[in-house]
């Protein structure tokens, strides 16, 4: 089954349904736990306010059912580390798996469709740092950003930065440790606050190297990525036939290990995977001119299986390809 709320339906339900029932830590009244609406699943929101401008929110859920939000264009005036450990989150922008992580800037929230799946449980970390307080560790004496971290910070009718990955070990590790905080009181917070910041610097250093050309391909031989992209280009040539991991290794010259290591690091998923979200890709552009039929598209991208097609359109998009074909029509 699947619930489609506006935000606001998704906000009001929440306000109705969640009181703080919780201080977990006696010692902190601004560590509040929040239990997640019945009607939704089962878990809960632990929101732990670490000092002004700075915010660790810890997310344990179990979703009844899959859950699509249909979110307005709004402004989004903070910057946001989201870091999943299990449980799979994506929107026409970002998408987030377990093990992976997504950083957004402040500016504008645009009009989208936020889609959480009820395959798996939930368990996330967000933090949440008000633009001030990255001025306050990172800005110069004339109060500016460095260049490479200045994209962060823009303004209201300016699209918010948005940056996927995979998370390193390092990153892991010390959310880990967030999740298993052994401290209460002063020291739990004194502790989580410095673990948020170091997150938050580990993010730092990756945008100074992206900056610098030098982040995802250091470990790369430049001969390795463009056959890389060679693979890449074969499987878009191929839509309707695409080759298995191992024909495609072989006609890159890359054994599997290196292919499916460095297609990751370069694309950020896995090679099927980028296909997969290409042709839903095509299919909604197609979609968007409204001169074929939903069965004529899905042969176009290369599906096989109308139905299946159909699905993996409404699990993107959070509409099925013939809905939101009747919406552009209305929409022009």
């Amino acid at each position: 089954m699947t619930i489609t709320l506006s935000q606001q339906e998704f906000d009001g339900l929440f306000e109705e349904t969640v009181e703080p029932s919780q201080h977990p830590d006696p010692d902190d009244a601004m560590d509040i736990v929040y239990k997640y609406p019945r009607r939704l699943g089962q878990g809960y929101w632990r929101r732990i306010q670490l000092r002004p401008g700075l915010e660790l929110i810890i997310g344990n859920l179990q979703m009844r059912d899959r859950m699509i939000i249909l979110q307005p264009e709004q402004e989004h005036d903070a910057l946001e580390y989201h870091f999943h450990f299990s449980g799979e989150h994506y929107d026409q922008y970002r998408s987030v798996a377990g093990g992976e992580y997504s950083f957004l800037g402040s500016g504008l929230d645009p009009k989208q469709t936020s889609d959480c799946s009820d395959k798996h449980s939930f368990l996330e970390i967000n933090i949440y740092m008000q633009p001030e307080s990255l001025y306050s560790f990172a800005a110069n004496t004339e109060g500016q950003l460095p260049q490479q971290l200045q994209p962060w910070i823009r303004q209201s009718h300016q699209t918010y930065y948005c940056r996927c990955g995979r998370a390193t070990p390092a990153m892991y590790t010390i959310a880990r440790q967030i999740i298993q905080c052994p401290y209460q009181g002063i020291a739990k917070r004194m502790y989580l606050e410095g673990k948020a910041l170091e997150l938050m610097g580990m993010l730092v250093a990756q945008e100074i190297e992206i900056n610098d050309g030098n982040y995802r391909l250091h470990t790369l031989k430049p001969d390795v990525v463009e056959r890389i992209y060679h693979a890449r280009d074969i499987l878009l040539k191929r839509l309707h036939n695409p080759p298995s991991f191992m024909e495609l290794s072989r006609a890159v010259g890359l054994n599997d290990y290196l292919l499916k290591q460095g297609f990751r690091q370069v694309f950020g998923t896995t090679a099927f995977s980028y296909l997969h979200h290409y042709r839903l890709e095509q299919a909604r552009q197609l979609l968007d001119t409204g001169d074929l039929k939903v069965s004529e598209i899905a042969n176009i991208v290369g599906f096989v299986s109308h139905s299946y097609f159909t699905a993996a359109f409404r699990k993107k998009f959070g509409f099925s390809p013939k809905q939101y074909q009747m919406q552009q029509k209305k929409s022009v």
